[in-house]
């Protein structure tokens, strides 16, 4: 597959803009065209860092009154479906702790919603360790969905063969990979909690699974969930600098630092190609969606919706 050309890109966001705008909460005639000339649209939805937010904030919140909530955010996420049946559905990190729910049921409301909701692959953040290797554990026949992460090392662990280091996905003709990194649990975790695991270098190991996924197995699209922050502490890596020393991955989904964007960051990485980097927040307050444009396998543009989509407001 051919990287990322700006040139096509940029064109085809300046033809069709126009037929985006608005388009968060209305159908889009955007399908009918792209099959008039013969492309392909994949949509990646995308969360990260809900921290157990089953329920909307609670009306007297000071900034989040009436927002967030897994009912909601179902309901957009089946709208979206209804519109194109090429979606990847994703999450980076973080889906437990933050609400007595996680408390209570350990993390398993979670898993039981987020499979209801047809969550196509996730990976691991710091937090979702609360309970334990043991108590992830526990709850992972509850998900239907994967678990990727290509930095961390399993071995002798009950994660072992459960977390995989990257899977392949089939959307209309083409072939996603997905992997994931993880930040350093040292620190962040009690060690007592990750046990064994041992952390290894995001840049190496993401670098040798995307290489792979493109150059071995011709995927089409390589997509990391990233819970190493948007743009983390001094001294430590952060997507915005895991981009420019990547070199086989198209989309970074970030997550660990609750970053609400606006709109996808482009950066270059280690050979000169763009790569884009999005994060949403947190709480599932908002839903990332950006859509890549295939013409015979080749991306040939990419363009997304505002991210700032409240998922819920009980108001309207």
């Amino acid at each position: 597959m051919e990287e990322l050309n700006k040139s096509n890109r940029r064109d085809f966001i300046k033809q069709s803009g126009i037929l985006l705008a608005g388009s968060a909460f209305m159908a889009s005639p955007i399908n009918q065209l792209l099959a008039a000339n013969g492309t392909t649209q994949l949509t990646i939805l995308h969360t990260n860092d809900w921290h157990s937010r089953i329920e909307p904030f609670d009306k007297t919140d000071k900034n989040n009154a009436g927002m967030g909530g897994a009912e909601f955010r179902a309901a957009l996420i089946k709208k979206y479906r209804a519109e194109n049946e090429n979606i990847l559905l994703l999450d980076a990190g973080d889906i437990f702790q933050g609400t007595p729910y996680f408390n209570f049921y350990g993390g398993e409301l979670e898993y039981k919603l987020m499979s209801q909701m047809g969550y196509d692959c996730v990976t691991l953040g710091n937090h979702d360790f609360d309970n334990g290797i043991d108590g992830l554990f526990k709850q992972m026949p509850h998900a239907t969905f994967d678990f990727v992460n290509c930095n961390y090392d399993f071995k002798d662990t009950l994660l072992e063969n459960k977390v995989l280091p990257y899977k392949i996905y089939k959307k209309g003709g083409l072939k996603i990979g997905v992997t994931g990194v993880g930040i350093e649990l040292k620190g962040l975790v009690p060690e007592k909690l990750y046990g064994k695991i041992k952390y290894n270098d995001p840049v190496e190991n993401l670098n040798k699974v995307a290489a792979y996924l493109k150059q071995e197995k011709k995927c089409d699209l390589v997509i990391c969930l990233s819970h190493l922050g948007y743009n983390y502490k001094e001294g430590k890596i952060g997507d915005l600098s895991l981009a420019p020393q990547s070199k086989h991955v198209d989309l970074i989904i970030g997550g660990h630092t609750h970053t609400f964007l606006k709109e996808p960051t482009l950066v270059k990485n280690a050979v000169g190609k763009e790569v884009i980097v999005n994060q949403v927040g947190w709480a599932g307050l908002a839903l990332g969606k950006i859509d890549f444009i295939f013409n015979n396998q080749q991306i040939n543009g990419f363009m997304h919706t505002s991210n700032n989509v409240d998922i819920v407001d009980t108001n309207i």
